[in-house]
């Protein structure tokens, strides 16, 4: 069984719900912060979101020669055609802290569903996750959804991106409002992870000998 695993990230929430659900089975997750030295990021040009977490996973595997878990996530709204879909980080187009860009982000999206029901704002978080061995074998993959609507105002202070404004109707309550075990419980990171990990199980590590 793999024990240590290198998450294609630097983002703190993300590896902090990884970590939630991996460190009690057993695992050590550690981020691209770790590495020490620089890795040139791949260019994302898959049209879905399992196809830009194999790249993210078989190009930093490559580049560390360790076993990596890359993932892929976005917000996808039905009234919108899906969109933002894989373009969610940076949406608005504008440059400049991820806090930043999430304000703009959510000002964009909002601006664009102005006027519609709540039934015509219905959207998931998507989180397509990808294993790659560290000479770039796909090792297994897995998709999670988390499905809600949208609401203009901004409710709640955990989470990051557009947690803030995903209602969740049977809870009365956004994705930001629940506390992180709540969230790992029900969200499409969460999903995506807990499927990853009955997998892990029967996957072998790679050359790394992690």
């Amino acid at each position: 069984m793999i024990q240590t695993l290198l998450l294609a990230t630097s983002n703190e929430h993300k590896l902090d719900e990884v970590r939630e659900i991996l460190v009690p089975l057993g695992f050590m997750v550690e981020g691209l912060d770790s590495v020490g030295f620089s890795i040139p990021e791949p260019v994302e040009d898959g049209v879905t979101f399992e196809e830009n977490a194999r790249i993210k996973a078989v190009a930093y595997a490559r580049a560390v020669g360790r076993t990596c878990l890359a993932d892929d996530s976005g917000l996808e709204v039905d009234a919108l055609g899906g969109a933002p879909g894989i373009h969610s980080a940076r949406y608005s187009g504008v440059d400049g802290s991820r806090q930043e860009r999430d304000a703009a982000n959510n000002e964009k999206l909002i601006k664009e569903l102005d006027g519609m029901s709540e039934e015509e704002s219905r959207a998931r978080f998507v989180c397509a996750m990808c294993l790659a061995s560290a000479d770039g074998r796909i090792l297994a993959e897995t998709r999670g959804e988390f499905e809600g609507v949208i609401v203009a105002q901004p409710r709640g202070g955990n989470g990051f991106g557009y947690d803030p404004h995903l209602f969740l109707p049977d809870l009365g309550c956004t994705s930001a409002e629940l506390s992180s075990k709540e969230k790992n419980a029900r969200s499409h990171r969460g999903d995506a992870v807990r499927q990853m990990a009955k997998m892990l199980e029967s996957v072998e590590s790679g050359s790394d000998g992690s």
